[in-house]
């Protein structure tokens, strides 16, 4: 039975004869010295976000975490699993990355989620958990935006969210630690998925902004 993957396959010789070819030097330095990433990015899962290509970085450039709606789970020191938690710890304290980018996007099928009553079922039970970290940027939206279109609403939740979660990197201690020395910057982006711009937040005037006006 054909698995699907055949385009990928053809595209992955594609790679090795021209684009890795091209480089080459890039890739065996990588190798020589490790890596040495300009940033942690926390994305989102969604397929239509492609963090090197929206960003125009090459490979080495960025330390990369995705997760269903680009969450970030509040510190929590215990013996448990934490993926994110640990990409975030390893990137600030041992790559010692100089920023931080948490980057929404719109038509975010997570945030779109926690406006649906979704059951929990045995085999949804840790996307429903995880769905809670988006629980008080939909409580704000939901005031906020209440008369408002449902489109709208979720543009504004995906964006608020982002801030919640810039909110919740604060409680790393490695993160607060390095903002306080000032080595460390966080950046809390929204990717419009239809024109391809990206918004930033600033948090002296509390909005986002087009990067390209930056």
């Amino acid at each position: 039975m054909d698995s699907g993957l055949q385009e990928f396959e053809k595209g992955h010789l594609a790679f090795q004869k021209i684009k890795f070819n091209q480089s080459k030097n890039r890739f065996k330095k990588l190798v020589d010295e490790g890596q040495n990433p300009k940033a942690l990015f926390i994305g989102c899962s969604d397929s239509r976000v492609m963090p090197a290509m929206i960003t125009g970085s090459k490979p080495g450039d960025l330390f990369i975490v995705r997760n269903i709606g680009n969450f970030v789970a509040p510190y929590n020191p215990d013996a448990d699993y934490h993926a994110t938690a640990s990409a975030i710890e390893y990137a600030v304290s041992i790559l010692e990355v100089s920023d931080v980018i948490v980057c929404g996007h719109s038509h975010c099928g997570a945030i779109a989620a926690l406006y649906k009553n979704i059951q929990e079922t045995p085999e949804n039970i840790h996307t429903i958990k995880w769905l809670g970290l988006g629980a008080e940027a939909k409580k704000v939206a939901t005031l906020a935006h209440k008369h408002d279109s449902k489109e709208r609403m979720l543009r504004y939740t995906e964006k608020i969210s982002v801030v919640y979660q810039l909110d919740n990197l604060l409680t790393y201690p490695a993160v607060k630690r390095r903002l306080e020395e000032g080595t460390l910057y966080l950046h809390g982006w929204h990717y419009n998925i239809e024109n391809g711009e990206i918004e930033y937040y600033d948090d002296e005037n509390y909005e986002f902004k087009p990067l390209s006006e930056k």
